[in-house]
C-alpha cells in the first residue's frame, strides 16, 4: 500500500532526471499517477569524484528504471554499493531486490523486512559512503518506518514522503500515525531553523528551498485540517467517509482513498 497524496497546483516547469546538486542525481521512476505525482524519486548521492554512488528509494520493479539507475552509475565510474530506503511502501521499495541482482549491493532500512544483508537504519547514525556522511533522522508518521536523510555539508535533506515536492504527503492509517507525524514535522521544522539545511529533496516532486518555511506550511495545513475534522466529529459525525466528502470536498475524487487514510489516523489521534 502506497498512498500518500493530498491535491496541490500543478508545478510550471516539468520535472525530469538529472543532477539536481552537487551530491544529488536524479533519476525519476515510470510511474506518475495522482498519487504519486510525476513518479517516484530515485536518489543517486555521490561527493564529486567520488568511486561509489548510494541509490536512494530505487523506486518500483520496473526493469527499464532500474537498470537506468546502474547505467547512471557507471557512466560517473561510481558503481553502486549501497542502496537506503526512506521507507518501505512499494513505489520506493519494490524494485531493491531487483537492483541488489544488478548490483551486489545491500539494502538498508529501518524495517527489518526490508532489508537484504546485515545493516539497518537507526536514526541519529550517519553513513559514510560514496564520499559523504548522510545522518538518519527518524522520521515516524507518514509510516512507521519512515526517516530522512540529511547531508548537511551541503544543506540537502532527503524526506521520503514526509515531506513532498507538492501537496502534502498523507498519514498512511494504520501504519501510519498522526501524533507521530506531527512531531516529525515539528522534529525537521527546528532541523532546519538551526542546521544548514538550504533544501528539501523530497520523494516525489520537485526540490524545495526554504525549507523552514515549508515546514511551517506543512504543519499550519496539519492543524487546520485536524481542527476540521474535530468540528465535523462535534456535530455527531464519526464515519471516515463521510468526513472525507465534506473537508476534502474540493479534492478529486481519485484522492479520497488517500484522504481517508488521513482522516482514520486523524479519529484515531482524536480518541474517536
Amino acid at each position: 500500500m502506497s498512498g500518500r497524496l493530498l491535491p496541490s497546483a500543478a508545478d510550471p516547469a516539468p520535472w525530469q532526471s538529472g543532477a539536481k546538486t552537487d551530491a544529488a542525481h536524479l533519476v525519476l521512476a515510470p510511474n506518475p499517477s495522482a498519487w504519486t505525482l510525476d513518479g517516484t524519486n530515485t536518489w543517486l548521492l555521490r561527493a564529486p569524484g567520488s568511486s561509489e554512488t548510494i541509490v536512494v528509494d530505487p523506486g518500483p520493479d520496473h526493469p527499464g528504471h532500474l537498470e537506468a539507475i546502474v547505467a547512471e552509475a557507471l557512466a560517473a565510474q561510481a558503481p553502486v554499493g549501497a542502496i537506503v530506503l526512506t521507507h518501505g511502501h512499494a513505489d520506493h521499495s519494490a524494485g531493491a531486490r531487483r537492483l541488489v541482482g544488478l548490483t551486489g549491493a545491500g539494502v538498508r532500512a529501518v524495517d527489518p523486512g526490508h532489508r537484504l544483508g546485515a545493516e539497518g537504519l537507526t536514526g541519529g547514525e550517519v553513513i559514510a559512503a560514496g564520499g559523504l556522511e548522510i545522518r538518519v533522522v527518524s522520521t515516524p508518521g507518514h509510516s512507521s518506518d519512515s526517516a530522512c536523510l540529511l547531508i548537511e555539508t551541503e544543506g540537502s535533506l532527503l524526506t521520503g514522503d514526509t515531506v513532498l515536492g507538492r501537496g502534502t504527503s498523507v498519514v498512511a492509517w494504520p501504519d501510519g500515525e498522526f501524533g507521530p507525524y506531527l512531531e516529525s514535522l515539528r522534529l525537521l521544522r527546528d532541523l532546519a531553523n538551526s542546521s544548514n539545511v538550504q533544501r528539501l529533496l523530497p520523494g516525489h516532486g520537485p526540490v524545495l528551498t526554504d525549507p523552514a518555511a515549508v515546514l511551517d506550511r506543512y504543519l499550519a495545513h496539519r492543524e487546520a485540517r485536524l481542527d476540521e475534522v474535530r468540528a465535523v466529529v462535534s456535530r455527531g459525525t464519526t464515519d471516515p467517509a463521510a468526513i472525507v466528502a465534506e473537508v476534502y470536498a474540493a479534492t478529486p475524487r481519485a484522492l479520497w482513498p488517500a484522504a481517508e487514510l488521513s482522516v482514520r489516523a486523524q479519529l484515531e489521534f482524536l480518541r474517536v
